[in-house]
């Protein structure tokens, strides 16, 4: 069997001068680590929270093998490991005294350390979320398009990007308070966020883009308030950031969704977007560990 070992660092510039080529290596699989850290490297370690993130790599036979890192308060990320490793993970955090609130990553990857932590805590895990992970093929726009047109968001629409977000937060399951105003200021940075807007300049709907990092840009987020939905305007708005994702230059334009959501995964299939990988997202609780 060939040695494990993972290390942990908050040292951001050493773990992507080592982790930097793997996670480059597959841009679609990676697309959260890579555009998480890139938003660290340019707003700064408390883009996500007043905690100081940490990251970790896998070294096996002297090649980088897997990689994870956490911004609390949130869940760790690991990118797609064997149960083996994810084993190895779970150890080596609890040697650390490390928390580990909860996992995000490929479906078989998060339940195999969701089992692990579980084992070696006695938490309780709970599966919050089953997700897709989706590659644009051929774009098609959706026809008929509603009436409207889309606009990317300038600093007049800061109020509203904030508060939208909030509320998209919220309907994910998420903290309807995290870092809205810093989302909003960094998309805007970026011409980040396009809005689907009425001939007379009323926005019904959004949908941002993370800046292009290794060829890939993901879309993230969609979202229209409640009494616009089935209307249109988040498929009108997705095909435009999805054109434009191109038009920046990304290779793979990728977005997640939500399995729940047969909806907005039937909509994005229709634009073109096929699957890549499906995702988990598991919340612990009650564990022993610190």
């Amino acid at each position: 069997m060939r040695p494990t070992a993972w290390h942990t660092t908050e040292d951001l510039d050493d773990f992507l001068s080592r982790a930097g080529p793997f996670l480059r290596s597959r841009p679609d699989l990676h697309t959260v680590p890579l555009t998480v850290t890139d938003a660290l490297r340019t707003r700064g370690p408390h883009a996500y929270g007043s905690e100081a993130p940490s990251f970790g790599l896998l070294e096996e036979d002297g090649s980088v093998r897997g990689a994870y890192f956490r911004t609390p308060p949130y869940r760790l990320f690991l990118t797609p490991v064997t149960a083996r490793q994810a084993d190895s993970l779970a150890a080596h955090l609890e040697s650390l005294g490390r928390a580990a609130p909860g996992v995000d990553a490929e479906t078989a990857t998060a339940t195999a350390f969701a089992e692990a932590w579980r084992r070696r805590t006695g938490a309780t895990t709970v599966l919050r979320r089953r997700q897709r992970l989706y590659r644009l093929g051929t774009l098609t726009v959706p026809r008929p398009a509603p009436k409207g047109r889309p606009r990317i968001a300038g600093e007049r629409d800061r109020e509203l990007l904030v508060r939208w977000f909030g509320e998209f937060s919220r309907d994910v399951g998420g903290d309807a308070n995290v870092q809205a105003e810093s989302w909003a200021d960094a998309r805007l940075a970026h011409g980040g966020v396009t809005l689907w807007e009425t001939p007379d300049g009323t926005p019904l709907a959004m949908a941002g883009l993370t800046p292009l990092v290794a060829g890939q840009i993901r879309v993230a987020p969609v979202y229209t308030p409640a009494p616009l939905r089935g209307r249109g305007y988040a498929g009108a708005a997705t095909a435009e950031v999805s054109r434009l994702a191109r038009e920046r230059g990304a290779d793979q334009v990728l977005l997640i969704t939500d399995l729940a959501n047969r909806t907005s995964n039937g909509l994005y299939q229709r634009i073109g977007y096929r699957p890549v990988a499906d995702l988990a997202v598991y919340d612990f609780q009650g564990q022993s560990s610190s």
